[in-house]
């Protein structure tokens, strides 16, 4: 018999709050996240808006002595977020199996100086012949970088950072799979837990790459918007004028719990994960494939790995990134698998509001699946004004709607053609 795995802990630092209360009352209220940039001057880059993490407080981090201090955004905000989890789920390390708690994260970087950076490289330029001496590079680097910055660009410290302050002795591992990466992590952690690996999991995902860097790279590839004049109407979602999606940072974290372990210990459990599906397009690097054949697989192997049919999901919380292709493609993609009945199930999109925290997006969205069916409130998609012909679903457009959930569908389709589908159910013993 299959063992059964539960969620039991939810924890989230995003644009819209530094916690997961703050987080959904804001998607319930249809309130946007997305402000101008102030991490780094952007004035002169065609994108100047994100969504931002504000008003965090890190002093409890990077007041630790050794490479706590150079802890990347990534590490601080996976930190902050798995705390809240592993408070919420109400776990005590002393009481815990450490070799039977794991880790499983999908974390992307955390940022990069590149200013110092780029003031080495300057001072190493020869002026005679206007190239890089290496000698004075090497000099310059030792004299103003710190051996832990420089490991801190390594997305797998996060899960040696949580691994550190948690104890987790079990399965330790991350997946950088783009925009699909926590919602992965979270489907291979279930796995083990089902497979008598683990009993409990924290997992999710953390990503910034608010930096010039990772600005300047989606920019080249048209993907962002710049609808910079209006900031908190730039992320639209399936409607037809959008024109792009918004770059967003933050953490989402979930404990995982076997049931039998769960009970025993009288925890709280939010819904039961009954469903994961993976696959990869095989096709290009920057567009989906045009029949959406990964998505649509993904979706079909979560059902069946659930053991549901396409009448029981009640609800689809939608990658929805805002861009042309990504939500024409999504919207195909849940037509094929779900046929007349597409249309009559609530779809929408969170990124509306949040924007695209990429690597951990997957995680905070199913955050906002549990919550969807607990408080039987379904987030909106908000700035949705203008029909698409392509994209002809419910969009749950503008508004939260009331309604009694039981079975969550979440999709994540990550850059380069990785798709991941998760299904929550409301838990029944």
């Amino acid at each position: 018999m299959r063992r059964r795995v539960v969620i039991t802990g939810l924890g989230a630092v995003t644009p819209l709050g530094n916690n997961v209360k703050d987080t959904w009352t804001a998607l319930a209220a249809g309130k946007s996240g997305i402000r101008p940039i102030t991490i780094f001057d952007a004035s002169h880059f065609p994108t100047k808006i994100a969504g931002e993490i504000k008003n965090l407080n890190t002093d409890a981090w990077t007041g630790k002595n050794g490479s706590f201090r150079f802890m990347g955004r990534n590490s601080l905000f996976a930190l902050e977020a798995a705390h809240e989890a592993f408070k919420d789920a109400g776990l005590q390390k002393n009481k815990l199996n450490h070799e039977r708690f794991g880790i499983y994260m999908g974390a992307g970087d955390g940022g990069f100086d590149f200013r110092e950076y780029g003031e080495i490289v300057s001072r190493s330029i020869d002026q005679d012949s206007m190239s890089v001496n290496v000698r004075a590079y090497f000099e310059n680097v030792l004299k103003n970088l710190k051996s832990a910055e420089v490991l801190e660009q390594e997305p797998s410290q996060v899960v040696r950072h949580l691994a550190d302050t948690f104890e987790a002795a079990g399965p330790v591992s991350n997946c950088l799979t783009a925009c699909a990466a926590s919602s992965q992590a979270l489907g291979e952690a279930s796995r083990l837990i089902r497979e008598g690996y683990a009993d409990v999991m924290l997992s999710g995902g953390a990503h910034s790459m608010i930096h010039p860097l990772g600005v300047a790279g989606f920019n080249l590839l048209t993907a962002l918007s710049t609808r910079n004049e209006s900031p908190e109407r730039a992320s639209r979602p399936f409607d037809k004028n959008r024109d792009g999606f918004v770059l967003s940072e933050g953490a989402g974290v979930l404990i995982l719990e076997e049931l039998e372990h769960a009970k025993k210990r009288g925890a709280t459990i939010y819904a039961e994960l009954v469903g994961y599906g993976g696959t990869a397009d095989a096709f290009r690097l920057t567009d989906p494939h045009s029949e959406g054949r990964g998505a649509a697989q993904a979706m079909r192997l979560a059902l069946k790995d659930a053991s549901l049919s396409t009448t029981e999901i009640d609800y689809i919380n939608a990658h929805g990134t805002s861009t042309e292709l990504n939500d024409q493609i999504e919207t195909h993609s849940v037509k094929t698998v779900f046929g007349e009945k597409a249309k009559q199930i609530p779809m929408s999109s969170i990124k509306s509001m949040l924007g695209h925290m990429i690597a951990a997006a997957g995680a905070v969205e199913l955050i906002a699946s549990v919550l969807t069916i607990r408080e039987s409130l379904i987030p909106p998609t908000i700035n949705y004004e203008t029909p698409d012909e392509a994209c002809d679903l419910d969009y749950v457009p503008n508004q939260a709607r009331q309604k009694k959930v039981n079975t969550v569908l979440s999709n994540s389709f990550g850059f380069g053609g990785q798709n991941i589908t998760l299904i929550a159910k409301r838990f029944e013993s």
